[in-house]
């Protein structure tokens, strides 16, 4: 499945599931090869329709699943099926391949608080994962500025080896592109409020509230000053990508 805007520049989903991602994480942690997921959604879609910037860093991203169920309808309807995989359910998932490859993990976003107690919940869960590093930028964080130059020295410093990335789109995105050019070696997870949910200090929607796939309709009502407007958006792109998705059909 793939997204093709006016400027050339196409995000293709390149792994159809989780167990995809993970085994492809798996072998890029062996090989010392650095690389950078995407969870691509709805938000996302809007977004990258608007952004030159954003759209040619997620293109060169090397790891995209889809993160949101239009995604997954869209895939379906093209003939070109993918399945859901979250980015806030692959944190525990990716922090167990990187311990079961001995490797240090960075967490990088979010604040002080929360990243103190997604560690705790992580080192729970994932026996013997190291985490070398936890950053809590400024806001508004640019990066491409010299804080984010700062973040990548520190990485190289501590030897991480992957890092998850709680910034938020674009910010995350494109931090993971010039990190990833930067080190060479290291994998970074954009995950956005992965690691709030996991410390706590966001409530994720229950299980079955996800299961009839409202957890966007939850998201909203649990702050819609902020995030009535960006789903608003989010839809009124979804015709034209249907038009698109019935077109790859027929090809």
């Amino acid at each position: 499945m793939h997204f093709t805007f006016p400027d050339g520049n196409a995000v293709h989903i390149n792994c159809r599931d989780s167990s995809a991602l993970l085994s492809a994480v798996r072998q890029r942690l062996r090989d010392g090869q650095g690389f950078a997921i995407a969870t691509i959604n709805v938000d996302h879609l809007q977004r990258l329709g608007e952004d030159s910037r954003f759209r040619t860093a997620y293109a060169a991203h090397d790891l995209i699943c889809a993160d949101g169920n239009p995604i997954v309808w869209l895939s379906r309807i093209a003939g070109r099926p993918v399945d859901l995989a979250p980015g806030s359910d692959l944190v525990l998932p990716l922090a167990r391949e990187a311990a079961a490859a001995g490797e240090p993990v960075a967490l990088i976003g979010s604040s002080i608080e929360s990243l103190a107690r997604a560690v705790e919940t992580m080192q729970s869960a994932v026996p013997g994962l190291r985490v070398a590093l936890t950053h809590a930028p400024g806001f508004p964080f640019d990066p491409m500025g010299d804080e984010a130059t700062e973040i990548i020295a520190r990485i190289r410093e501590t030897g991480a080896r992957l890092c998850f990335l709680a910034l938020g789109a674009p910010r995350q995105e494109l931090f993971a592109i010039r990190a990833r050019d930067a080190l060479g070696n290291v994998g970074f997870a954009s995950i956005g409020a992965g690691l709030d949910f996991l410390s706590g200090y966001q409530r994720r929607a229950p299980k079955l509230v996800r299961q009839v796939k409202m957890e966007w309709l939850w998201r909203m009502l649990s702050n819609p000053r902020r995030l009535f407007l960006r789903y608003a958006k989010g839809f009124t792109i979804l015709p034209g990508h249907l038009r698109r998705a019935l077109a790859m059909r027929r090809e």
